[in-house]
């Protein structure tokens, strides 16, 4: 579990193919800011880009941690199959602070950059996600960027998709990878967990009137 308030910015530093077919994954070695594996352990949680790793090895000297991702995982979030600057969250602890929202490190989707300038101090973000993300996607509400908790400015609906907009602060461009991002960047989508459970109970609300209505509408009189 995660908060979405990264705590370092790394570099995928090597990529090393765990088989020869398709359906074999990647071993990532990542390079990290000084002292930050020194709590770490084996086995440990770190999300990259919003997507949540285990820790396979580290080398404390090199200030490297390396970590195995699946094929499937590959296929389902951008970022991690190439040598880039990457986000970085260790896993929340029960006395953290809860300073951005409750993150899974599950990536829902991926979304495309279509927008993104500076207006006044800070920058404005606009993104545009799946059809299937613009329900869960609410003004104020809260969604989840290469691991970057942030909050919802704008949702505009349109038959291609949703296209949200964020407002960034200077300090999140500079203590974030998010700034190297640019027009038609493919970013890691997490939607917020309370969203997800909220459209959950809804569809089956919907699912249950459904089927009283069906009931009554055959019971004997």
């Amino acid at each position: 579990m995660f908060t979405g308030i990264i705590t370092g910015v790394g570099r995928i530093a090597a990529l090393h193919d765990l088989g020869s077919s398709l359906s074999h994954g990647k071993r990532l070695t990542l390079e990290v800011p000084a002292g930050y594996l020194d709590d770490v352990g084996l086995g440990d949680s770190i999300a990259i880009n919003g997507a949540c790793m285990t820790v396979t090895s580290f080398d404390l000297a090199a200030q490297q941690f390396t970590i195995d991702i699946s094929a499937e995982s590959l296929d389902k979030t951008s970022g991690l199959d190439k040598l880039s600057k990457v986000n970085l969250e260790k896993a929340l602890r029960a006395h953290d602070r809860l300073g951005g929202h409750i993150v899974s490190g599950h990536v829902d989707g991926i979304g495309h950059v279509t927008h993104f300038a500076q207006v006044g101090e800070s920058w404005e973000l606009r993104i545009q996600a799946p059809v299937s993300m613009g329900k869960y996607l609410a003004y104020k509400g809260s969604i989840t960027v290469n691991g970057v908790s942030l909050t919802v400015n704008n949702v505009a609906d349109s038959s291609a998709g949703c296209e949200f907009s964020i407002n960034l602060i200077p300090h999140t461009v500079d203590n974030t990878a998010l700034g190297t991002l640019q027009k038609g960047s493919a970013v890691n989508l997490e939607i917020d967990l309370i969203a997800r459970y909220v459209e959950r109970m809804l569809n089956n609300d919907a699912s249950a009137n459904s089927a009283a209505s069906a009931f009554s509408a055959h019971a004997p009189s």
